[in-house]
């Protein structure tokens, strides 16, 4: 690991110019950042530097940072760890909490918003509550989250469940959800 920081912290996100912007604005937060790119080589990293702190992004290439969440908890459950996502969804966010994630961030973060939520201990019941429904393309959005968390993000399994074709499943979830 890199850094002058004594605070160790594991970054992984597929998005390497993200990564190359981050890395530095957190070392100048104190931490001693590592970088990984993909999951193999973030749980690889996470074996060898025990982190304290770790930045996960929910889609790492085709796989889940879900699945990097539960193994950075295996390891050592007080890790601190923030899933950083472009897309966003309620099933994503109930998900990375209860597997061990301690907030849930939306892209694009700043590394303030980032250190703070890793420092976070407690939820802030002062959130403001929107007053308008989410909208039909969103909850259809959410519902096919929630599906293809309930069937771990299999596809396939996913697809059959809605009775849908996988490919029509695949490139709506590869869609950026409907803003709100």
């Amino acid at each position: 690991m890199t850094g002058i920081g004594n605070l160790r912290l594991l970054l992984v996100d597929d998005d390497e110019t993200f990564c190359s912007v981050l890395k530095p604005a957190l070392e100048k937060r104190n931490f001693n950042v590592c970088v990984a790119n993909d999951i193999g080589t973030g749980i690889a990293l996470a074996e060898e530097t025990k982190p304290e702190y770790a930045i996960i992004d929910l889609r790492i290439g085709y796989d889940s940072g879900l699945e990097m969440v539960k193994k950075l908890i295996s390891l050592d459950s007080n890790t601190r760890i923030v899933m950083l996502t472009g897309f966003a969804s309620i099933a994503t966010a109930v998900e990375a909490i209860k597997l061990g994630a301690i907030h849930y961030l939306t892209k694009p973060a700043n590394a303030d918003e980032i250190t703070n939520a890793l420092h976070k201990n407690q939820g802030d019941s002062s959130v403001v509550i929107k007053k308008k429904p989410l909208s039909v393309k969103r909850l259809e959005w959410e519902h096919l989250q929630t599906v293809l968390m309930q069937h771990e993000g299999n596809i396939s399994a996913a697809a059959r469940a809605l009775n849908m074709h996988r490919r029509t499943l695949q490139r709506k979830l590869d869609k950026r959800p409907v803003k709100e």
